[in-house]
């Protein structure tokens, strides 16, 4: 079967690749759309791992269901990724994101479990999800992501009258603008280097104001303004972004740590300690916050399909990855399509 896999820094290869055998506790899935994540763009700059095919937000059609016999050949299905051990106790309690085996053979980020960069992949059965007849296989792919930023704002406990601020303006930042709406935040402002995404975001309707975080001292500027904001969201992971969350939060506020470093990172701890800033990391999502999300899309709460901006076959994954990290593109969400 054809899938992409990474064979350097910033370089993706198409190839052909054995066609994966049934397992009986799991699902093999004709996968008909594949989000391109943010994390996945981290292993592609650094080139690492080599032959790891990404693909953790994933929708399609069961080829073998496994011993799920609620599932049918063909009936359309997302999932979790993830690896759970299901056993442990942040796994009873529905936190499978603490559990330590949760990546250890997750879909797409491991190089013994490829993903949806490739026209077939095999998750846990316990993991599937069915897709309901509402909502389009695009908008299943966009239900990881959409958990993703969930879990943020329910990590920020955002409140009615809150004034948020998002820095990185992806689909994470964007997705989580949308539920802190949802919440009852009142103002929303979103920080990002790409002017054209940072404008695009307006056209949305969650983000209530835009600037430009390559602007000189334009923290100092948005304090000035704002007097800090009651929640800073990060979702870049780099050492200007978690600074600028810093600066950006009132005293007694709450930063929450979305976006993912790769090497440690400097901050001014100092402003943090003397504002007495409640510091949050967030990774992944409960299994509740994923089952909600795919029903918030099925009821046509929160509306994914507007962040998606291209649909392309597995060929132009190489170029679709350029154009996200150009800067001067104003792309959001690009969707493969492995059966093109």
């Amino acid at each position: 079967m054809k899938a992409v896999k990474i064979v350097g820094e910033k370089k993706f290869e198409v190839c052909n690749i054995e066609e994966i055998s049934p397992r009986r506790d799991s699902v093999i899935v004709k996968v008909n759309s594949c989000g391109i994540c943010g994390s996945d763009i981290h292993y592609w700059v650094s080139g690492e791992p080599q032959g790891l095919i990404m693909g953790h937000e994933f929708a399609g059609e069961v080829v073998d269901p496994g011993d799920r016999n609620d599932l049918k050949i063909g009936q359309r299905v997302t999932g979790l990724p993830i690896s759970p051990c299901m056993e442990c106790d942040a796994c009873k309690s529905g936190n499978p994101q603490y559990c330590r085996k949760t990546w250890s053979e997750a879909v797409g980020l491991t190089v013994d479990t490829p993903g949806g960069y490739a026209q077939y992949l095999r998750c846990r059965g316990d993991m599937i999800r069915k897709i309901p007849d509402e909502v389009t296989d695009d908008e299943a792919a966009m239900v990881e992501p959409s958990a993703v930023s969930l879990h943020a704002v329910n990590l920020a406990n955002i409140k009615i009258g809150d004034s948020v601020l998002i820095v990185g303006g992806g689909i994470i930042g964007l997705m989580a603008a949308e539920f802190a709406k949802l919440n009852g935040a009142t103002k929303i402002v979103l920080l990002e280097t790409n002017e054209m995404r940072g404008k695009k975001a307006l056209t949305y309707g969650k983000v209530d104001e835009f600037y430009d975080a390559r602007e000189e001292n334009i923290m100092p500027k948005l304090v000035e303004k704002t007097g800090g904001f009651d929640v800073v969201i990060e979702c870049c992971g780099t050492s200007p972004a978690v600074s600028e969350a810093i600066m950006g939060v009132r005293p007694g506020g709450t930063i929450v740590l979305v976006g993912v470093a790769m090497e440690p990172i400097t901050i001014p701890t100092v402003m943090a300690v003397m504002g007495e800033v409640r510091m949050q990391g967030a990774i992944a999502y409960t299994i509740q916050e994923f089952d909600s999300c795919l029903e918030l899309i099925r009821n046509k709460t929160i509306d994914v399909q507007k962040y998606i901006d291209a649909r392309v076959s597995l060929e132009e994954t190489q170029h679709s990855f350029e154009r996200l990290t150009s800067g001067t593109d104003d792309a959001i969400k690009i969707i493969l399509k492995p059966q093109l």
